[in-house]
This record gives structure tokens, C-alpha cells and sequence, in this order.
């Protein structure tokens, strides 16, 4: 669904991202996971043409991503920030969605009622609390049926049961709907039961691309966070 090829990109005289080459494909759940300034928003935000390509190619269901952007109606992007219009209410953000996206009629409302935003309808976004901006954020993504689904740090500030919410819902995406799933998080622990794949980048370049399964055969770990500390303390020995 998603192919990366020979993807370079600077801003200013660093190197962001380094000759990746990656492809993602429906029904699987891929973990994009590295330490600060290793590349992932830069990676995401150029599958969204968010930055300009500078070297290389990204195709999103078969076709180029250059010089278009109806490609993005099929992708629900959660980003990191939430940039909301700080004196709309919700249920205003949500009508203004609909209408921009008024070739859809057949929504899909889950989020939006398993995390009861409809109370919330009247609030202003500028005032609702981290957690609650984050459920708002999740519904949108899901809203319109996307088939590709992009989450840059998706549990950041959810409650427990919140967390729990989403993740079943990214597990039904997957393996009911074969959805792609593209996730980032530093909270590795909640990526434990709904990815199947890891990819982990590193100053810009990829430094793996493995299945989880693999990657617990390896180590002899079940837990993420211990994996990567397993590998990375593995090769930390012999530099």
C-alpha cells in the first residue's frame, strides 16, 4: 500500500532521513519506533506530503504521491500535536470535517461513541484537556473510513481504559478490516500486543526491519521495550 524508495531529506545541513526504503502493506500493523530525531515524524510527514521530497519516491497505492494530494483521502492521520481551532467547539470541528469530506456519508462512529465525545459536543477545543483532544483526534482518524491509518503517539495522555479503547479498535482495523496500520510511540509497552512488524530507525537510517515474532526468537524476550534494549545492549558490545 505504501512503498518508500531512496527517500533523502536535509533541513539545513543535517540529514534527517538517510536512503530509506520501506514498503508497508494492508493487514499489518507496523511499529516505527527509534529515539528522538531518528527520522519517524519526518518519514510520516513525508508519506502526507507534509515536507517536500527532495530525493527519492513514495507511492501510496500504486500511484505517486508528487504533485497530488487526493491519495490523503485514504489515509487517517492522528498526529503527535493536535493543532485544533481553539474557539470551535467539537461538535463544530466534526460538522466542518463532514463537510470538507462531503463525498462521504457512511461513517464510521466507534471512537466516537465508545469515548462519549457527543458529551463534549458544546466544549471549545482550546479548552479540553490533553486526553480529551486526543480522543477527539483518534474519532477523526477512524471517521471516514480510511483504509491506511497513520498514529504518531496515539496513547500520548489517554486513561487506561481509553488506552485499551484504542488499541482493540487498531486490532479490529487490522485483522477484520485489513487495514495498514502505520504507529509511533515511545511508550514501546503499548505496541506489545497490536504490532506485528517493527521498523526502528536511527540518526535518520534504518537500522532494522523485522517481524515481532522474529525479533522475540532472537532475543527471547515477549515484551518490545525488552527487545530493543536486548539488541541495542547486543550491539553496544562490540563498538
Amino acid at each position: 500500500m505504501i512503498k518508500i524508495e531512496n527517500l533523502n531529506k536535509h533541513f539545513a545541513k543535517h540529514k534527517v532521513l538517510n536512503d530509506i526504503n520501506l514498503q508497508f502493506n494492508a493487514g499489518e500493523c507496523v511499529a516505527l519506533i527509534g529515539p528522538n530525531g531518528s527520522g519517524k515524524t519526518t518519514l510520516i510527514k513525508s508519506i502526507l506530503a507534509l515536507v517536500t521530497i527532495e530525493k527519492g519516491e513514495i507511492h501510496v497505492q500504486n500511484e505517486s504521491i508528487q504533485n497530488q494530494s487526493a491519495y490523503r483521502s485514504n489515509i487517517g492521520y492522528m498526529p503527535q500535536i493536535n493543532r485544533f481551532p481553539e474557539h470551535m467547539s467539537v461538535h463544530q470541528l466534526f460538522n466542518m470535517m463532514k463537510s470538507i469530506r462531503s463525498e462521504v456519508t457512511d461513517y464510521d462512529l466507534s471512537l466516537y461513541e465508545a469515548f462519549d465525545i457527543e458529551s463534549m459536543g458544546k466544549k471549545k477545543l482550546g479548552i479540553l484537556s490533553g486526553g480529551m483532544r486526543q480522543k477527539v483526534s483518534a474519532a477523526l482518524a477512524f471517521l471516514f473510513k480510511p483504509e491506511i491509518l497513520i498514529l504518531d503517539e496515539p496513547t500520548a495522555g489517554l486513561d487506561p481504559v481509553s488506552n485499551e479503547i484504542l488499541k482493540q479498535k487498531l486490532k479490529e482495523s487490522i485483522e477484520k478490516e485489513n487495514k495498514l496500520v502505520l504507529i509511533t510511540s515511545h511508550i514501546l509497552n503499548d505496541l506489545d500486543d497490536i504490532a506485528d512488524r517493527v521498523v526502528y530507525l536511527m540518526d535518520g537510517s534504518l537500522y532494522f526491519d523485522k517481524q515481532m515474532r522474529a525479533l522475540k526468537e532472537e532475543t527471547s524476550e515477549n515484551r518490545l521495550n525488552k527487545i530493543i534494549a536486548s539488541i541495542l545492549n547486543t550491539e553496544n558490545q562490540y563498538v
